[in-house]
């Protein structure tokens, strides 16, 4: 029993520490006033590169975004 009291509440509650950071940032930023707030909802849009390997080489990358496809 003494294990259980060092599992972080957010792993007890079945998230990753992920899930729990973007849960808080989210939080964080509806709670700004604007212009604070327009700003931060643009900063948190990320962008990054995948490429495959094949044979030992990266093929060609693919920009991929966390947002949804509009």
């Amino acid at each position: 029993m003494a294990s259980n009291a060092a599992v972080p509440f957010w792993r007890a509650a079945g998230m990753t520490y992920i899930t729990y950071s973007n849960i808080c940032a989210n939080l964080v930023r509806n709670c700004l006033k604007e212009p604070f707030k327009a700003e931060s909802i643009n900063r948190e849009k990320v962008h990054f590169s995948l490429s495959k390997w094949a044979d030992g080489k990266a093929q060609k990358p693919v920009l991929r975004s966390d947002q949804p496809e509009v």
